[in-house]
């Protein structure tokens, strides 16, 4: 029987976390009617979390992710396209 070692980066962690994040809270604003592009890019912009609907616990959700990190996976994810 035979084990491979698997190895996990820290940095595709998190990044996975953030993606996972932003799809449920586009998805959740756009399901109330709003423009959920402009109003994440209003909160990161802003930092004001009002931009950002409670519904589905959106809000949280979002808050608990560091806007600074949110930018730099947008940004890696555009670059790697």
């Amino acid at each position: 029987m035979s084990f491979e070692t698997n190895l996990f980066s820290v940095d595709d962690v998190k990044a996975e976390e953030v993606r996972s994040v932003l799809e449920e809270v586009y998805d959740a604003l756009e399901e109330r009617g709003y423009n959920a592009t402009n109003q994440i890019v209003g909160y990161l912009i802003s930092g004001d979390p009002g931009y950002i609907s409670s519904y589905k616990d959106s809000r949280n959700k979002i808050q608990k992710l560091d806007r600074t990190g949110i930018v730099e996976v947008l940004f890696t994810n555009f670059k790697n396209r």
